[in-house]
């Protein structure tokens, strides 16, 4: 049975969500705030934020995951407020999309910087107090392009491939002490990720056909299939957050899953002979 406060039971969970500000973050932390959970609700500017500051048993606050100062005073503000995290939910992240040749060092660098590193330093931070209840969830946000690589996303999508590689790992290693990992594999969401990609300028002619024909043809392939909504992913997360199973990976989106279909289903030939088809020839 879920901790609840409101019937005295027992103290009510607590997560620490990371980019709550807007998109998936901000949804599954109304999302549980409704589910009578408390929630540290992070994101780099606080002082923005406004909705969230309205509801109970939401502290908003500051971490930057690039800042391990950042970190461990939100941490620690958010034991003071609740006593404890139960669960983690690392979302913070964002894409860039375009040729890789020319990408600068500093979007390289900055690419695995959000999207890995600062993954990693929030979930050291928080592990020794999961460690010290002797149980808790840690719930990562990839892709379905953390699973499958398409045109134009090199950088994007080899650090969600990290992601799934560290989280998959990590699972094996704490399974012992009773913290659960979980992945979460969206596919394609209308939020503030999408409208905020990054572009990579692109100013080497003989890629200019081919980026403009898999951007053309980008939505084609899965346009007849039905997209999830920001609400479908925080409950796919809640359930993450509370099924008590030892499944690793929660797909959402028919998009999302005709992917991962056919890079898991097909040969390499097959699935690479499928994407160039649709994307590139």
């Amino acid at each position: 049975m879920e901790n609840t406060s409101n019937k005295g039971e027992t103290m009510a969970k607590t997560i620490l969500i990371t980019g709550a500000s807007s998109g998936f973050g901000k949804e599954t932390a109304k999302l549980f705030q409704q589910k009578g959970w408390n929630v540290i609700a992070t994101m780099r500017s606080p002082e923005k934020e406004q909705d969230l500051n309205e509801l109970e048993n939401i502290l908003v606050t500051k971490l930057d995951v690039q800042d391990s100062e950042s970190i461990n005073h939100a941490i620690k503000e958010g034991i003071t407020r609740f006593g404890r995290i139960d669960a983690l939910l690392n979302n913070a992240g964002y894409g860039l999309m375009g040729v890789f040749e020319s990408a600068t060092k500093e979007q390289i660098q900055n690419q695995y910087a959000v999207n890995v590193f600062g993954l990693m330093n929030v979930t050291q931070a928080v592990l020794p107090f999961l460690r010290e209840n002797g149980q808790g969830t840690i719930i990562n946000v990839s892709t379905f392009g953390g699973i499958t690589a398409l045109p134009f996303g090199s950088l994007y999508n080899s650090s969600k491939f990290a992601v799934e590689g560290f989280s998959e790992s990590l699972s094996h290693e704490l399974s012992s002490l009773n913290i659960a990992v979980k992945i979460i594999e969206p596919g394609g969401v209308s939020t503030n990720f999408r409208n905020g990609i990054e572009m990579i300028k692109n100013e080497i002619p003989d890629y200019g056909p081919i980026l403009a024909t898999f951007f053309s043809r980008y939505a084609t392939a899965t346009a007849h299939l039905a997209k999830a909504t920001a609400e479908d992913v925080a409950a796919t997360i809640y359930q993450a957050a509370t099924d008590q199973t030892k499944k690793l990976r929660y797909v959402v989106g028919d998009d999302a899953q005709f992917y991962i279909d056919a890079r898991m289903k097909n040969s390499d030939e097959e699935f690479v002979k499928q994407m160039r088809d649709y994307f590139i020839d």
